[in-house]
């Protein structure tokens, strides 16, 4: 196909809106829209291609607002992805491992499920053992979003919204929901909105497994967390409600360490929340870096918790082409309050009330050293 046959075809693809730009902005070439099959339900899923001026080129689909994949170039420029994902989009709906996906409304665990607002009390649905984890039986990874392409000469963007009904999955409130993906650069920012009419629990956060070889295990990783405490859990993996200093223990990656160094110390292996250090804006949170390739990812964010996960539960009935993954085949780095938070006074609030905005930002930027 000539190059002006498949412009036309991408620019056909594209909203009105998105078409309102100047001509000199070449954005028809930076943000592309193919189908990628049809949900049980009928209703059909896109993706939307990403590419950078950099080389970077991200696939995000909007069923569940999920990273699709995420190619990132080395030292050559030669592209690899650095995430964890299907081919096919059956796989997403029979196999919930989250990749890539959005979550919410409350992203990671409220402890059975249960909270309290101003005297009133709630029951989510419990997924998770006897809790309730990740928005709950249908979370905002299996629902189908509105996306439009955000128009951009250099740096292309994909506004996501969802619109979350007062009494879904249990929560209170109409919650309108926006999510937007933009690539700067040699870096994806994720800026997560939100508003309520009801006061309810908030918790937004992307869950994409990352492994920066593009194969093997991420063991030999190298990761570093800029947290001084992190948030000790129960035999279900709720938190005991106190911090714990990590100098000293296994949880201390203050300083780059290799993930697989001390995980035989950790039962289970990582599933825990960071104390992300305090400050205000956009901040340092973590750097994870693979010495193979030398490619590496750094993550700044308002939020002031990080998940760190490393895989623990992949057990090789998922896999993308001839890639099996198994246990350690990809780690999770989810940015966000901490878990149960509702019922943790003394964490940082959750709770949005009507005439309030959630706002939140994480950035990974990517590169080689």
């Amino acid at each position: 196909m000539k190059k002006n046959a498949i412009q036309t075809l991408v620019l056909g693809l594209l909203p009105a809106a998105f078409l309102a730009v100047s001509c000199s902005a070449p954005v028809e070439s930076n943000i592309q829209k193919e189908a990628f099959g049809q949900l049980s339900s009928g209703e059909e899923v896109s993706i939307y291609t990403l590419s950078s001026s950099t080389g970077l080129k991200a696939r995000i689909m909007d069923y569940g607002g999920a990273i699709v994949s995420l190619e990132v170039p080395d030292a050559q420029g030669e592209l690899t992805d650095v995430t964890l994902g299907f081919d096919k989009l059956a796989d997403y709906e029979k196999h919930r491992v989250f990749f890539g996906a959005l979550i919410g409304r409350f992203g990671n665990r409220i402890a059975k499920g249960q909270f309290s607002i101003d005297g009133e009390d709630y029951q989510l649905a419990t997924n998770d053992g006897p809790n309730h984890l990740h928005g709950g039986i249908m979370g905002y990874d299996r629902v189908l979003w509105t996306a439009e392409p955000v128009a951009h000469a250099t740096e292309p963007g994909l506004r996501l919204t969802y619109f979350s009904a007062d009494g879904e999955e249990g929560y209170p409130g109409n919650l309108e929901v926006t999510v937007t993906y933009t690539l700067k650069g040699n870096a994806l920012e994720i800026a997560y909105e939100a508003t309520t009419d009801k006061a309810t629990p908030v918790n937004l956060t992307n869950h994409t497994f990352y492994n920066l070889a593009g194969e093997g295990n991420v063991l030999n990783h190298e990761l570093t967390i800029a947290a001084p405490y992190y948030t000790p859990v129960d035999s279900t993996l709720i938190p005991t409600g106190e911090l714990v200093e990590v100098a000293g223990t296994p949880f201390d990656f203050n300083s780059p360490y290799a993930i697989g160094a001390r995980i035989a110390d950790v039962p289970g292996g990582y599933d825990h929340n960071y104390v992300l250090a305090e400050g205000e804006g956009l901040r340092f949170a973590a750097k994870l870096k693979d010495p193979q390739s030398g490619r590496f990812m750094e993550i700044h964010t308002t939020e002031p918790g990080l998940q760190f996960y490393s895989g623990n539960f992949l057990d090789g009935t998922q896999s993308r082409g001839d890639r099996s993954y198994t246990i350690h085949t990809g780690l999770c780095l989810e940015t966000q309050h901490f878990p149960d938070a509702p019922n943790q006074p003394n964490f940082p609030s959750t709770i949005l009330r009507p005439g309030e905005k959630y706002e939140s930002t994480t950035v990974m930027t990517f590169g080689v050293e």
